[in-house]
């Protein structure tokens, strides 16, 4: 290998170059733009108050929904903690009767 055919290979041509220096151009300007997206701190502070609010709203809707729920559940058991006490109070008076009428 002589050094006028290494030159000649390590050497680029002009179109080469200019799509060399576009794609550097295109690479440099997104780079631009990711750091000025990064130094926004307003817009920054505003995409992240405004998720904490959607998450909020979500939560917030979970809560309702688990309340009425909680509330349904309360109702059943309601119902059947009322009966529960009627029959012992029934039991109960029952059997103080029951009690009145032997010692008589």
């Amino acid at each position: 290998m002589d050094a006028g055919s290494e030159a000649a290979r390590g050497a680029k041509g002009p179109d080469e170059l200019r799509r060399e220096i576009e794609r550097t151009r295109h690479e440099l300007g997104d780079t631009v733009e990711e750091l000025a997206g990064k130094m926004d701190v307003k817009a920054r502070a505003r995409a992240r108050a405004d998720e904490l609010k959607d998450r909020a709203g979500a939560m917030s809707v979970q809560m309702r929904s688990s309340a009425a729920h909680a509330g349904e559940v309360g109702k059943q058991h309601r119902t059947q903690l009322m009966a529960a006490a009627g029959a012992l109070v029934m039991l109960a008076v029952g059997a103080a009767v029951m009690t009145q009428r032997r010692h008589h």
